[in-house]
């Protein structure tokens, strides 16, 4: 609408649109109002029937930060801390407070451990994991994976040269180790 010398048309009075829109206003009485007992604070309207929560029982020592004087009631259990990450971890909650970036660190070392330990772990099964299909290798070949950080302004293009150190590294030594440990084996039997 264009600006004018006219005077503008008055907006619609509530009850004209009322009677042009079915439904509108609805909410204008509070007793009609859905939200009207949320925004009223009243600590008995919590709808909670435990003053605090029932525990949830602990299988094992669960990690819990330096800064609490308790774990929380309900926590997670599909993780437990295994082998030496589990270690680590352990080592970070009881040693450092969450403000540190001490232990930040130790559970991003926990991580990259665990890592390993999975990479190593799955060796013992039947079906090894396989780093060829497994890591994207083959997709750098097939998908133009040079073609698409060449001449690009990609953020991820700074770490590329380190990329093949950091996910071949665990493979080539496991494989070193394997082969020593075959050759050991294969000496010690002549």
């Amino acid at each position: 609408m264009p600006y004018t010398s006219d005077k503008p048309k008055q907006a619609e009075t509530a009850e004209e649109l009322r009677a042009r829109i079915p439904g509108w206003g609805a909410d204008l009485d509070p007793k009609d109002r859905p939200s009207v007992p949320k925004e009223r604070f009243d600590p008995t309207l919590s709808g909670a029937h435990w003053e605090f929560p029932e525990r949830q029982e602990e299988k094992w020592p669960r990690e819990r930060s330096i800064e609490h004087s308790m774990l929380t009631p309900v926590f997670g259990t599909s993780c437990p801390p295994k082998g030496l990450s589990g270690v680590i971890r352990k080592y970070a909650y009881a040693r450092y407070s969450e403000g540190r970036a001490a232990h930040w660190l130790l559970l991003v070392a926990a991580d990259r451990v665990d890592t390993a330990e999975s990479t190593l772990r799955s060796f013992a099964t039947l079906r090894p994991d396989n780093p060829i299909t497994q890591t994207g290798v083959l997709s750098e070949v097939r998908r133009h994976g040079w073609s698409s950080r060449v001449g690009r302004k990609r953020v991820d293009t700074g770490h590329q040269l380190l990329d093949p150190i950091i996910v071949g590294a665990p493979w080539v030594a496991a494989g070193l180790l394997g082969y020593a440990a075959i050759r050991r084996l294969t000496r010690g039997r002549r």
